[in-house]
């Protein structure tokens, strides 16, 4: 059996599986080691395999209607969750008014709560109260520690000498912190040692032992919590290869991200992911996207490193399609490109090998 750092979860999902907003329960599907996810909460896929559902892979993680319906099924089979897990990921990062039933619902049967969103639970009486009552936790993955345990930039990043590699994206929300996942466990496979470095709430959620949360950390501290998390990585494992998950995307008007990553991380190379069929940043209809060459060319200038290859997210479009996108990304960018969810990470590891130092 999997270890796991804490416990059978059950994910919190509701009206999101399967969409850009529930990405934190697809990572939780695809892999974790925090958790053993036993299921998935939301109506709409009642009844199914969330694993078939998101990559048409079955995985035996059921998705349920409810609540009363989960229960009553997990008791069944002797697979009661300690954990309820929110995985949504909704723009803003707000908890919807209705899920506080099922996380009040969730603490009378004495299970803990998880929640990477801005509303933060441990701030509501009622659920603090409750949770003091059944003597289980609340852990809020967003509430930034206190100044005094931060970190601010000292330099130390220039004494990391394995190879760093930043996995950037050309938008929110479009799998890079899934791509960083299979890239340090195709380097793992392939003899290397890896370590990820979580940059966001759902990293730490999948167990990713060297983390921040770089969406809610105060601003003057960002690049030393990343220069912290990479260097502890480098000290603590001696690792062959660090992947650095990126956030947002250097031009997404709501969610700009990687700049403080290029910056602090200092990464040897840049991967970058892209949806082909997105024509829009995510959520914001009318912000059409910028071109691949556009988004390639501000990173090489801002950070003077190489983008090395494209990974590409399949959404939209049809398997058969997927191997021809790639080849027509390669003859538009003279970069190779891969999907790596889809095809698994052989190639482009095989292609990183030769830069490890």
């Amino acid at each position: 059996m999997k270890k796991v750092i804490d416990g059978k979860a059950l994910v919190y999902c509701e009206g999101a599986f399967n969409t850009p907003n529930g990405k934190t329960a697809h990572g939780l599907v695809r892999f974790t080691e925090r958790y053993e996810i036993i299921g998935v909460l939301d109506e709409k896929y009642a009844g199914l395999d969330a694993g078939n559902v998101l990559d048409g892979r079955p995985n035996g993680i059921p998705v349920f209607k409810d609540m009363e319906s989960a229960v009553t099924a997990l008791k069944a089979s002797d697979t009661m969750p300690t954990y309820l897990v929110i995985g949504l990921a909704p723009d803003g990062g707000r908890l919807p008014k209705e899920a506080k039933a099922t996380i009040k619902e969730a603490l009378q049967h004495g299970w803990n709560v998880d929640s990477g969103l801005h509303d933060f639970l441990t701030n509501d009486p009622e659920l603090v109260d409750l949770a003091k009552q059944k003597n289980v936790k609340i852990r809020d993955i967003r509430k930034t520690p206190d100044r005094d345990q931060l970190h601010f930039f000292t330099g130390a990043i220039e004494k990391v000498d394995c190879l760093k590699l930043a996995i950037l994206g050309t938008d929110s929300a479009l799998g890079k912190r899934t791509t960083a996942w299979i890239l340090v466990h195709g380097f793992r496979k392939a003899g290397k040692k890896s370590e990820m470095i979580g940059t966001g709430q759902t990293g730490w959620m999948q167990g990713a032992k060297y983390s921040m949360v770089m969406d809610s950390c105060i601003n003057d501290f960002v690049s030393g919590e990343i220069e912290h998390a990479v260097v502890s990585a480098w000290k603590n494992e001696d690792p062959d290869v660090i992947v650095i998950e990126g956030q947002g995307s250097l031009m997404n008007p709501a969610y700009p991200g990687g700049f403080e990553i290029l910056a602090a991380g200092r990464p040897d190379y840049v991967i970058l992911q892209h949806a082909p069929k997105r024509l829009e940043y995510d959520g914001f209809p009318g912000y059409k996207m910028h071109s691949l060459e556009e988004q390639i060319n501000a990173i090489q200038v801002i950070s003077g490193k190489e983008v090395i290859a494209i990974t590409v997210n399949h959404e939209g479009m049809e398997k058969d399609d997927i191997l021809e996108v790639c080849k027509a990304i390669t003859l538009e960018t003279k970069l190779p490109a891969f999907d790596v969810l889809e095809y698994g990470a052989e190639d482009l590891i095989a292609l990183l090998m030769s830069k490890i130092k």
